[in-house]
């Protein structure tokens, strides 16, 4: 060490002393200033303390799973669609194409109305679909949390393409006799982004809560049942073929004495809507066709759609979780004018990806550059369940936890697509190491999984 660095090292060093022994002498002669600054250092580490946002925990989960006499393989969508003589046989062709193409095997499962005599989607019939999804996954969720009815602080119920009057959540507060005050959401016409964005919601509200330590109940359902399409319209016979039955269940707490029994923490939540733009707005459609039948229209512009909206969408959400060394590597490529793709896999270990169909999970795919192992639970959950639209995402965190794949602090992201157009993100951190559970939907088949051909 050269001299002079000795010198100012100890100048600074007996600077140091002489103010710590005169605020030490002056304060033992003053305990009014004593306190006072004890007094002034406390209160705002009390208020901080006290102020400071609690992590939202992911309690736990369920998905439903419908009766063995409800799966829809391909022979029996042959049969039910023959038998109902409402598709001309071009369109009959156009769905058999469509199915055998999209990535649907045969285990999915349709709803109610497709197995009754008069294969008519009647309002009876839909109210009984959302009852059975609704009920079975409260049912098992409680079950698995051991948490009263009583105790659920907040409810949201999302569905994007049924209304019910009285609500859907109406129809859970009654059925399991929640208390008066209880904060009740009943979300609809947002599309199959609404599971993601449901959680979203139930965090803010538990984050804006002046009450600590409540409970989130998020119930998320698709109506298949009075949405089937009996015109000749292609772009509306697609939803035929892909959407299926599902449901989920979820219950989130920002009760830190449960982080024990929680299976995840949210780390990050993004929305970002992109409606503005008029192909946007319009990629996917409700509306009568020429013979004022009703149907949901999937555009040629929708997979092109989707493509635009997720770069925006990563613009904004890159920043907040990709790791330094990828920000400046991406930063370079921008200057030399050949952007690269961030390797969002050095973020998570994990991804649950929109499984709106084959074409969307592919440019997902294409897009991040993410390989067929990371897609791999996405391609599955669409072979397996069909497109359960808005509870997607939980059946492929049920893959990975059947596939005890999820470790302790590995980070998971969430991403769905919705009507409008949204693109909505999730990020967790787990809390412990996945196990395989009784209550899994996959149980039954997850030693076939992953298909080497799909």
């Amino acid at each position: 060490m050269k001299p002079f660095t000795h010198i100012k090292l100890l100048r600074a060093s007996f600077a140091a002393l002489l103010i710590t022994t005169l605020l030490h002498h002056h304060l033992s002669q003053n305990i009014t200033t004593t306190l006072s600054c004890a007094l002034c250092v406390l209160l705002p580490l009390f208020c901080f303390l006290s102020n400071r946002p609690l992590p939202v925990l992911l309690l736990d989960y369920a998905c439903f799973k419908p009766s063995i006499d409800r799966k829809c393989s391909y022979e029996v969508c042959e049969y039910l669609v023959g038998r109902s003589r409402r598709f001309s046989i071009k369109s009959v062709d156009f769905m058999r194409g469509i199915y055998l193409k999209s990535g649907l095997g045969d285990e999915t499962y349709a709803p109610p109305f497709i197995f009754q005599t008069d294969y008519e989607a009647k309002h009876h019939s839909s109210v009984q679909e959302a009852q059975e999804g609704m009920f079975s996954a409260v049912d098992l969720l409680l079950s698995k949390t051991h948490v009263d009815p009583s105790q659920i602080d907040v409810l949201i119920v999302t569905c994007g393409m049924f209304s019910l009057v009285p609500s859907l959540s109406s129809l859970v507060v009654n059925r399991y006799k929640l208390k008066p005050n209880i904060k009740t959401f009943n979300l609809s016409g947002m599309g199959c982004s609404s599971g993601v964005m449901s959680i979203d919601l139930a965090a803010k509200v538990l984050s804006s809560c002046t009450v600590r330590a409540q409970y989130a109940l998020v119930v998320i359902i698709e109506s298949i049942g009075l949405n089937w399409y009996f015109g000749e319209d292609r772009s509306m016979l697609v939803t035929n073929c892909i959407f299926r039955v599902g449901c989920a269940a979820a219950l989130i707490t920002n009760d830190p004495s449960r982080r024990l029994d929680a299976k995840m923490q949210l780390v990050h939540s993004l929305r970002t809507h992109h409606g503005a733009d008029d192909k946007a707005y319009a990629a996917a459609f409700q509306e009568e066709d020429k013979d004022g039948n009703i149907g949901v229209s999937l555009t040629k512009d929708l997979i092109r759609v989707a493509g635009v909206s997720l770069r925006e969408h990563i613009k904004l959400l890159s920043p907040r979780i990709l790791p330094l060394s990828q920000l400046v590597s991406y930063a370079f490529s921008v200057l030399l004018l050949k952007p690269m793709v961030p390797d969002f896999m050095t973020a998570f270990e994990h991804v649950c990806i929109h499984t709106g169909g084959k074409a969307v999970i592919e440019q997902v795919g294409r897009i991040l550059k993410l390989s067929d192992e990371v897609t791999e639970p996405a391609r599955m959950s669409l072979h397996r369940f069909g497109n359960t639209s808005s509870s997607f995402v939980f059946y492929e965190l049920a893959y990975f936890e059947a596939k005890e794949r999820v470790k302790r602090d590995d980070r998971m992201w969430m991403l769905a697509f919705g009507t409008g157009f949204k693109v909505c993100s999730l990020v967790w951190k787990s809390l412990r190491d996945s196990s395989k559970e009784a209550e899994n939907p996959w149980n039954d088949c997850i030693h076939r999984y992953p298909l080497k051909a799909w």
